[in-house]
């Protein structure tokens, strides 16, 4: 039996896992401030925001699957959130002429105004949040996550 050399080191115990740990850890005190600044500048949750923003991208309007997909939530979840925005005016469900079983979801006049003004705020804020970083560390740190998401795709095509 012959040995192929090794073209990698070996893989350091517990050191994807520190990086995940790290990246939590970078990550929450930033989603937890969003919150609390969505919540008190306009009344809204971050999931709700997501749904906007979502739904802002396409504003034809997408199906409530096609949410679902795009945010990686369940289909429970859309439907509550959808819910509660058409409650507060924001969406309007629209009937699938194609498909009684879809239901296409949009936003309205005033939710388009709406999520402008927080796309603006939230744009304001994560700027302000990670202004300790040059323009070359947060392209750096973009590609890195880039090509940590790229690769943990291929992981999940592995299994």
């Amino acid at each position: 039996m012959t040995l192929e050399p090794q073209t990698r080191p070996a893989p350091r115990p517990h050191l994807r896992l520190r990086l995940w740990v790290r990246l939590l850890m970078a990550a929450r005190p930033i989603e937890v401030e969003l919150r609390r600044r969505l919540a008190r500048e306009f009344g809204v949750t971050l999931p709700k925001f997501d749904v906007m923003a979502a739904l802002a991208r396409r504003e034809a309007g997408m199906t409530m699957t096609d949410v679902s997909r795009l945010l990686m939530v369940s289909n429970g979840n859309v439907t509550g959130l959808i819910g509660r925005l058409v409650a507060d005016g924001l969406v309007v469900r629209i009937a699938n002429e194609k498909d009684r079983r879809a239901t296409f979801v949009r936003l309205t006049s005033r939710g388009l105004r709406l999520f402008a003004a927080m796309a603006d705020a939230h744009e304001r804020w994560v700027n302000e949040i990670l202004a300790s970083f040059s323009d070359e560390q947060s392209e750096a740190m973009v590609g890195l996550l880039d090509d940590l998401r790229t690769g943990a795709r291929v992981g999940e095509r592995r299994r």
